[in-house]
C-alpha cells in the first residue's frame, strides 16, 4: 500500500503527500517517509515538499525541515447534480482559441493576492508540471470561466494520481477584480460537476488554513472538513551545509 503520493520533477523537486488511511498506525507513515527522505538525499534533488499531519511536527523538525504553512482538507461525495453554468461560458483550453501562454497569464492573475502561503512555484514551473501531474491531455482539464468576452476565473479538475475516482482541483481561482462577488462558489460548483464527468465519485479540496474565502466556498458547496496538515520543506543545500 502506498502511504504517500510522490511527484518527482527531474532534479528540481519532490512533492510528497500523506495518504490518510484510518487503520494505518502513524509509525508506519514515519517509517515509510524516512525511506523516501533517504532516497531524496541520495538523488540530491534540489528540494522536497512534504504534506503531513501536524502531530508529526517535532519529528519533522528534527529532520531539518522548515514549516511553510498549514492547510485544511475538505471532502464531498459527488452525488450532485450541481449548479449549471448559467450565464457563464465554461470552456476547456483544448476547445478554446486561448494559447498556453495566455492561459498561463490568466492563471498567474488568479493566484495573485491569494491567501495561500504555499505559493512556491513560478508560473513557468506550474505550466511545466501540468503534463507530468495530469497527463498529455492536460489541456482538456483546464477550464476558463468567462462572460461577455471577459475571463473571470479558471479551474483544473482531474482524477488524483494513483486513484480511479478521487477528484481534485490542480488549481481553482478567480481573477482579483471579480472576487467577493459570489462567483467563486458558482465556479467551484461547476467544477464539481466537471469532476463527476471525469468519473470522480469523491472530491478532496485543500487550502491554507487562513484562506477564509475558499473555506466558505467549500462549506457553501457542502464540503466537510476532513484533515488539517502541515506543509514542510527541506533544501538539499541546507541538508549538506
Amino acid at each position: 500500500m502506498n502511504l504517500f503520493n510522490l511527484i518527482k520533477k527531474d532534479q528540481e523537486y519532490w512533492l510528497v503527500d500523506q495518504l490518510k488511511v484510518s487503520y494505518v498506525p502513524n509509525i508506519d507513515y514515519l517509517i515509510a517517509f524516512d525511506k523516501i527522505l533517504a532516497e531524496w538525499k541520495e538523488e540530491k534533488v534540489a528540494y522536497l515538499s512534504l504534506l503531513i499531519d501536524e502531530e508529526n511536527e517535532d519529528w519533522i523538525f528534527k529532520r531539518r525541515f522548515k514549516k511553510v504553512s498549514s492547510i485544511v482538507e475538505y471532502t464531498k461525495t459527488l452525488e450532485g447534480p450541481f449548479i449549471s453554468s448559467g450565464s457563464f461560458q465554461v470552456q476547456s483550453l483544448s476547445d478554446s482559441h486561448m494559447t498556453d501562454l495566455a492561459f498561463a497569464t490568466l492563471y498567474d492573475s488568479c493566484r495573485s493576492g491569494s491567501a495561500n502561503k504555499n505559493n512556491i512555484f513560478t508560473i513557468n514551473q506550474i505550466m511545466e508540471s501540468l503534463e507530468s501531474e495530469i497527463g498529455v491531455k492536460w489541456r482538456d482539464h483546464c477550464f476558463i470561466f468567462s462572460q461577455n468576452a471577459m475571463n473571470y476565473g479558471i479551474s483544473i479538475p482531474h482524477i488524483e494520481q494513483g486513484t480511479t475516482d478521487e477528484g481534485r482541483m490542480f488549481y481553482f481561482g478567480v481573477v482579483p477584480e471579480q472576487r467577493c462577488k459570489g462567483y467563486g462558489t458558482i465556479f467551484h460548483a461547476i467544477s464539481l460537476e466537471l469532476l463527476k464527468n471525469f468519473g470522480a465519485k469523491v472530491y478532496v479540496g485543500s487550502t491554507d488554513t487562513n484562506n477564509k474565502p475558499m473555506r466558505r466556498i467549500f462549506e457553501a458547496n457542502g464540503c466537510i472538513l476532513r484533515d488539517i496538515k502541515g506543509i514542510y520543506r527541506i533544501d538539499i543545500k541546507k541538508w549538506n551545509s
